[in-house]
């Protein structure tokens, strides 16, 4: 191994020893031990290379234990994390009575004059249906009330909330539905008609915002994360970010999708792009349809459970078409959500559009959900960014809603994956919960925590470990234009990486969710 300086020791901030490091650098796969200084890896090798070669008074002896680089949610909400942890916690709710307790013993203890929670899911409830707003209105006559479900694209409202919002029986939204019975509101809002409720919502101070990003800050750190794509933020939080970070109050990394805001577009189109040592933005995401579980994916075919119901578009083609051509002759990544067929396909084909004759632009498609198969091949050139926790999830109902020939082209990650070369893992937090390990985990055995199904979900689909370790962390830093200061042990890029106190590469794959952090480093800096 041929170091930088040899011929006498380097004083350094860090050599880490006795290690199993998986460096998910090809032409070093495998290593013992490296060396930080300034923040960046120096060397890296065998124990003995890297204590003959470097100095220092910080040494960390590893036990034997297995290293990994600094993992990378792909696809998460960072900043929506800390703020549903001041609000009620609704997931993992097995029926809608649950739902109603948690919020009475929520306001008994808060008190608060809006209430808001999130995580409901309807699918996991022995009634299948839309929950109604009755007994809301029972509970909360006067207090306005406004629950997500756990997919963030539909809303559970009383009727103060929809007084609030000015929404009535004769309410229409484009790209939205209000649900109604019997001409009846049932206080169920799906995709764009969530708009109107959001406008009312109280907004939060500076000093709520400030701990939000501190409290999500700290459960990421302590689950591995080093870096999270955060899928969309608004300027004002942006700005906080970064006036965090350069006081070192906030230390994890963060990847910016801007919100597809008009004033966003404004500003962010005439200043360019922002990179620090911790914040890159230069991307914007945008929705193309809503979600599978809601029933607002965009399909080209009507649901299998729902005649004559196909889902709709949340921004019109002419507005998706006019963004890609605005983003194209930009310096910005253009990140669509699309999750059905019909949304994917036509994202696809206004990507290639757009990018014709362009090199390198990495346009991604966020979750790539439903793919018609005459339509894979667009991504030779696309990134699909993935959740594979939405596959396990999912995979109860996923095949109601789309019958036995699309769910083929459903969560199609090894298919994806063999097309582009590369795929981008996530979670979609707080979707799905915070945990590198059960993205791991279900990416590889594509089961639940129980083991089920027994051969696992559309078990063409799984990826390996080795796959999968590269879209948590190389081909994720890619996607994010930062391959060259992340992703990978080796010299020159930036010290973050995380020890594991077991080896997720060898153990059975049902070890692995419950498999711990020992530490997380950024820039060589123990912050967990």
């Amino acid at each position: 191994m041929n170091f930088s300086c040899t011929t006498q020791k380097q004083k350094d901030d860090l050599i880490v020893t006795n290690s199993n490091i998986y460096t998910v650098n090809d032409k070093l796969p495998k290593a013992e031990s490296f060396a930080v200084i300034d923040g960046k890896f120096i060397g890296v090798g065998s124990s003995e290379e890297i204590r003959s070669a470097f100095k220092s008074k910080n040494i960390l002896d590893a036990g034997g234990k297995t290293i990994v680089p600094g993992l990378i949610d792909g696809h998460c909400h960072f900043y929506n994390l800390g703020t549903g942890l001041q609000k009620v916690e609704l997931r993992g709710t097995r029926s809608y009575k649950e739902v109603l307790e948690r919020l009475e013993q929520f306001q008994k203890e808060k008190k608060l004059g809006f209430i808001q929670g999130r995580g409901w899911d309807q699918n996991d409830w022995e009634e299948k249906e839309f929950p109604d707003k009755g007994a809301l209105d029972k509970l909360f006559p006067n207090t306005p009330v406004a629950l997500t479900r756990i997919d963030g694209h539909a809303m559970l409202v009383n009727q103060a909330t929809l007084d609030l919002a000015g929404i009535d029986e004769n309410t229409e939204v484009e790209g939205g539905e209000v649900i109604k019975e019997n001409g009846r509101l049932t206080g169920v809002l799906i995709d764009n008609a969530k708009g109107m409720v959001n406008r009312i919502i109280p907004s939060l101070s500076k000093k709520q915002s400030i701990q939000a990003l501190m409290d999500a800050q700290d459960v990421c750190l302590e689950k591995g994360l080093t870096t999270v794509s955060d899928a969309g933020l608004a300027k004002e939080i942006i700005d906080l970010i970064d006036s965090l970070q350069q006081k070192d109050v906030l230390k994890i990394k963060i990847y910016a999708m801007i919100s597809a805001h008009p004033d966003n577009f404004d500003h962010y189109l005439k200043t360019g792009p922002i990179k620090t040592e911790k914040l890159n933005v230069r991307s914007f995401k945008v929705y193309a349809d809503g979600a599978l579980g809601s029933r607002g994916a965009a399909l080209k075919e009507p649901y299998s459970d729902r005649e004559g119901h196909f889902g709709a578009l949340v921004t019109s083609t002419e507005d998706l078409s006019s963004i890609a051509r605005l983003l194209a002759n930009s310096e910005f990544q253009m990140n669509t959500h699309a999750i059905g067929d019909s949304a994917n396909a036509y994202v696809l084909k206004t990507y290639a559009r757009e990018l014709k004759s362009r090199t390198n632009r990495r346009w991604r498609i966020e979750h790539a959900q439903v793919i018609d198969p005459e339509d894979f091949d667009y991504f030779t050139e696309i990134i699909p960014s993935v959740q594979p926790t939405h596959a396990t999830s999912d995979m109860y109902w996923a095949e109601d809603r789309l019958g036995p020939d699309r769910i083929k082209g459903a969560y199609a990650y090894k298919d994806l994956l063999n097309i582009n070369g590369r795929i981008v893992l996530g979670t979609d937090f707080p979707v799905e919960k915070v945990d590198p390990m059960l993205t791991f985990y279900a990416a590889v055995a594509r089961k639940d925590l129980t083991g089920y199904p027994d051969n696992g979900f559309e078990s063409k689909n799984r990826l390996s470990r080795e796959e999968t370790l590269k879209g948590m962390t190389l081909w994720a830093a890619y996607a994010n234009f930062e391959e060259n200061e992340k992703g990978s042990i080796e010299e020159n890029k930036y010290a973050d990486f995380v020890i594991l106190d077991k080896n997720m590469m060898d153990v059975e794959i049902e070890e692995v969710p419950n498999i711990e952090i020992n530490g997380t480093y950024i820039n060589g800096e123990k912050v967990n």
